[in-house]
């Protein structure tokens, strides 16, 4: 018969069941340090399979690099701020938010409050710091209206505005800019009033407002602004897109001298869709065919080109414009046509 284990005193050994419990409960403390200690000394297998690296190691190994816009953004929220116990969330998806144009990337770095957004008349007291370009909004706070005032003719009104859209009262946020390698812009929104969404408006209210738009534009155009006024025609539009079909007279005339600001920045492609609005609705405008056949030469389209201009001599024949660059045309044609031929002289011969 087996008899019980003793002590080394020859007593019996009544404590075995503490001791074991004191033995767990050593081996559990040290599993946990063990796994708290792993990620401050990650093993080179993890750099290899992407997982990213300490956060300390990773910004000493970059300080001369360029991350891509989005990596930069995400990176960020992975830097240490102190200790582990004081360490801030990980960034959400939720905290980037991308403008449909693509002209930034915003992160939230405080979020702001309730869900309600600046809209269209909205008084907006907000401070931006640190924008690029050579005039930016007045430094300190300041007040802006949403929808009113030459603010937003400005370089950077167009991009605040769009921002503000996206804010709660509270908020502050970075704005990377695409080809910006300095820091990034940081805006504040403290508070503003309450505003109205467009489909809020009356169709009177919303034309009223269209024309106002229109007439600033083209005060612009005649500035040599052409890029402002693309900004004022562009915002008539809006307004006027959310009206019935088939909407007032004023869009094709929007249409077409959208397309003219858009020839003069260099933008052929998005000029022959500007004129092809205005063509849906009226087939022989003359204006909207000639810079049709206009953008479709700097895109390298000679046919679609030719036959624009062409219709335009067919209802002016007299259009000195479009004579001229008809002439164009013909030359450009002919020398793709020499290109053609020599190619394929050292081809075959």
């Amino acid at each position: 018969m087996e008899t019980p284990p003793v002590s080394t005193t020859g007593e019996k050994d009544t404590s075995q069941p503490q001791q074991q419990w004191e033995k767990n409960l050593r081996e559990n403390l040290e599993s946990v340090t063990q796994i708290r200690q792993q990620p401050r000394d990650p093993p080179t297998e993890t750099l290899e399979l992407g997982v990213n690296p300490d956060p300390a190691s990773q910004i000493l190994e970059n300080t001369q690099g360029t991350e891509k816009l989005v990596a930069e953004l995400e990176g960020d929220s992975h830097k240490s701020h102190g200790s582990t116990s004081q360490m801030p969330e990980a960034l959400q998806a939720s905290d980037l938010w991308y403008c449909p144009d693509g002209s930034f990337v915003k992160k939230i770095i405080i979020r702001g409050h309730g869900l309600d957004k600046p809209k269209l008349g909205s008084c907006c007291r907000v401070q931006a710091l640190g924008f690029p370009f050579g005039s930016g909004p007045p430094e300190g706070w300041t007040e802006l209206t949403m929808g009113v005032g030459p603010w937003r003719e400005e370089t950077w009104g167009e991009l605040i505005e769009k921002c503000l859209e996206s804010m709660c009262q509270g908020e502050e946020a970075e704005l990377q800019l695409p080809g910006h390698s300095g820091p990034p812009v940081r805006l504040t929104l403290a508070s503003f009033t309450q505003g109205r969404d467009s489909w809020e408006l009356e169709t009177s209210e919303k034309e009223a407002l269209a024309r106002e738009e229109r007439a600033r534009g083209t005060e612009l155009f005649r500035a040599g602004n052409a890029e402002g006024a693309a900004r004022c025609y562009g915002r008539a539009l809006r307004l006027l897109l959310t009206l019935p079909p088939p909407g007032p007279p004023e869009r094709t005339v929007l249409h077409a001298n959208l397309a003219a600001c858009q020839l003069l920045l260099g933008q052929p492609q998005l000029a022959a869709q500007s004129c092809d609005r205005v063509l849906e609705r009226e087939p022989g405008h003359l204006k909207a065919l000639y810079r049709r056949g206009v953008a479709q030469a700097a895109l390298g389209n000679l046919e679609k080109a030719t036959a624009d201009l062409k219709k335009v001599l067919a209802i002016d024949p007299k259009n000195r414009a479009a004579q001229e660059e008809l002439g164009k045309v013909v030359i450009q044609g002919k020398k793709q046509d020499a290109g053609l031929a020599q190619g394929l002289r050292k081809m075959f011969g």
